[in-house]
């Protein structure tokens, strides 16, 4: 079976796992176009949540509709939107 999505550079530093939300009521466009020879692209509906594979060097840009036409909402380093994993079964403590 053929993917439809393009793999990591394997020339790259290792890949993270990245989580974005968007927190607006409008559509957008998540992109990363600064890593050489792979690009990624999604639609991200309101209040949807996306995770993604991605480079530590990748640069997320979110796209919005304006009246004038697309533009960009913002720009967030994919090591901004690394999941960081817990241990659940740690004890917790509590300060107090």
């Amino acid at each position: 079976m053929t993917s439809a999505f393009p793999p990591l550079p394997s020339n790259g530093s290792g890949q993270i796992l990245c989580y974005y939300v968007n927190s607006t009521a409008q559509i957008q466009r998540a992109r990363i176009a600064n890593i050489p020879d792979w690009s990624f692209e999604r639609v991200v509906f309101p209040r949807q949540r996306l995770m993604f594979e991605a480079l530590p060097e990748g640069l997320l840009e979110i796209h919005t509709k304006s009246g004038k036409g697309e533009a960009v909402f913002c720009r967030i380093p994919c090591l901004r939107l690394q999941v960081q994993e817990t241990n659940r079964n740690a004890p917790r403590i509590w300060g107090g």
